[in-house]
């Protein structure tokens, strides 16, 4: 069960990076990159956040580069809440599949 303080960083956390993979993949066009949902620990030190992309074939590879680029994300991150937040958590994203497994769930019911 999480915190009020919990739902209210973690959405501060989802609405800012999603702007900043809006800046980021404007840059690569065809692809979205957008934020599902974030979870967050109850010490507020550590991020885990579900991406949902677009092409969905590439969401491996572009979440396996996200996941490389973490300290230049937290970095933004930390330039955009450093008012909000004392300390600015540890990023660790994640592919977010739930829609393929509502597709995936919605085909096997039409057959």
């Amino acid at each position: 069960m999480e915190t009020t303080r919990q739902n209210k960083i973690a959405r501060l956390i989802q609405k800012e990076l999603s702007e900043i993979f809006l800046l980021q993949t404007k840059a690569m066009p065809g692809v979205l990159v957008s934020v599902s949902t974030v979870r967050i620990s109850p010490d507020m030190s550590y991020a885990r956040a579900y991406l949902s992309v677009f092409p969905s074939e590439r969401s491996e590879e572009i979440v396996k580069n996200i996941n490389g680029n973490m300290k230049a994300i937290r970095f933004e991150l930390g330039n955009r809440v450093r008012h909000q937040l004392r300390i600015i958590p540890e990023l660790k994203f994640f592919v977010d599949d739930s829609l393929d497994y509502v597709e995936k769930i919605d085909e096997l019911l039409k057959k």
